[in-house]
């Protein structure tokens, strides 16, 4: 790609401050200190900068409505779930107490009630619809939402510390402007949240390079490929502990994530950048380093596809803020010093003070079976049939205009085996399939 990319940023100085318990891992405090380390490298000046909208309830479920509320989030979510959170604090949780359990939230789960919940939803929700929208409407090559990448999330309930999926409501927003969307997963979990949102449609890819086996959630084998119309288009490589960096990106991502340029030709990538796979994650358990996942990042930039790139998981936040400092850094194509600057937050970086994460020596690499992982994902992406062709109309509006003005199967296995139903394949009627085809049915002939 010639030149640099124009970088659009989306940051709400409110939605570091939730809360969501002092003995859980999930600190939103780790988006200010990547704020903070953005604005010290003078990173800042650099790219388009945004205060996110709030996203609506019907930008979250079926009906859009707006400004990004509730109704944003019912483009994936059901109703029933958006109305609980809208409505859920921690002084009327006995008044719920009959439905906690339905949604899987409260103190017995991974997902609290805190103070402020929906509005943080809002917030990290909002930042990644308005991401789409720049990318959409040309604003930009790259959108970057730290707060986002909250993969987890369910149609209708809470997951793994997150409550609202809005990467599946981003790539909503993509699907109205591009026939196709490749998702791309480099956090330590599995994707799953976003693999179940889109597994019987060849309209969205996903990728997800993630632990697998006695971890969370415990899905992504490498045979979970999709169903229907979507049977291929599921790619997982299930790794294990202490993956370093040359492993991942020469021997299995860097090939991989090429041939599916080659073969799905997205017309835009959804990146999330999960932290977690960094080594010294405090519940992530590979080896990698900064330098390792940043050149991730510059792989998939590299093919000057407009890309909305998001945050996740981690939960060591001085390393958190380190790598999306520096992804920052990587995706404006600038230099930066491996000394931290002064800033706000600089005591957190003792006693070193350095950008850079080294991986550690005594972790042992237990992924020996990376050749047949890389062999079994390029022969089920071999298998495709080229890239699909969507019949296009009308591009509908997007939710919102960035000013906030209203817008205008049966395919054999390669190997025998039983394989147990995927719960996307259980959904009365597969909402991607009606509902993807309605929110983004238009123009395209491959």
């Amino acid at each position: 790609m010639g030149g640099k990319s124009r970088v659009s940023y989306f940051y709400h100085p409110t939605c570091p401050l939730f809360y969501y318990g002092p003995s859980h891992p999930m600190k939103p405090h780790r988006l200010k200190l990547a704020h903070h380390l953005i604005l010290a490298y003078e990173l800042y000046p650099k790219m388009d900068c945004y205060h996110c909208h709030p996203a609506t309830a019907g930008e979250m479920a079926e009906e859009p409505l707006h400004p990004a509320t509730a109704g944003e989030m019912a483009a994936f979510h059901s109703d029933e779930y958006v109305q609980f959170l809208s409505k859920i604090t921690p002084d009327n949780l006995r008044q719920y107490s009959g439905v906690l359990q339905k949604f899987n939230a409260g103190d017995t789960t991974d997902c609290p009630v805190f103070d402020g919940l929906f509005e943080f939803t809002q917030l990290y929700t909002g930042a990644s619809i308005d991401g789409a929208i720049a990318l959409n409407q040309n604003q930009a090559d790259i959108a970057v939402n730290w707060s986002g990448g909250l993969h987890h999330a369910k149609k209708s309930e809470a997951s793994g510390f997150c409550y609202i999926n809005d990467i599946v409501l981003a790539i909503l927003e993509l699907l109205k402007v591009h026939a196709r969307v490749l998702y791309v997963d480099i956090d330590v979990h599995h994707g799953d949240g976003v693999e179940e949102a889109f597994y019987t449609t060849d309209r969205v890819m996903t990728l997800s390079l993630h632990k697998y086996g006695d971890f969370f959630p415990g899905t992504g084998h490498i045979q979970d490929v999709g169903a229907k119309e979507g049977v291929g288009y599921s790619v997982n490589a299930p790794l294990q502990a202490g993956i370093t960096d040359e492993i991942y990106l020469e021997q299995l991502f860097i090939p991989v994530f090429d041939k599916i340029m080659e073969v799905f030709q997205p017309g835009a990538v959804v990146l999330q950048c999960g932290a977690d796979s960094l080594a010294q994650d405090r519940l992530g358990c590979f080896n990698l380093t900064t330098k390792g996942h940043g050149r991730a990042v510059k792989h998939v930039q590299s093919y000057g596809v407009p890309t909305l790139v998001l945050g996740g998981g981690g939960y060591t936040i001085r390393n958190v803020s380190r790598l999306w400092a520096y992804e920052t850094s990587v995706l404006l194509d600038q230099e930066i010093s491996n000394e931290i600057p002064f800033n706000d937050y600089y005591e957190y970086y003792a006693p070193d003070f350095e950008l850079h994460l080294t991986p550690d020596p005594n972790m042992e690499n237990a992924n020996k079976n990376i050749d047949s992982i890389r062999s079994e994902l390029l022969q089920q992406l071999k298998d495709l049939q080229g890239a699909p062709s969507v019949q296009m109309q009308q591009v509908p509006p997007p939710f919102r205009t960035l000013d906030g003005e209203e817008g205008s199967d049966g395919k054999p296995s390669r190997k025998q085996r039983v394989k147990k139903q995927h719960s996307a394949e259980l959904y009365k009627d597969s909402w991607v399939s009606s509902s993807i085809v309605e929110i983004a049915s238009f123009r395209h002939h491959d």
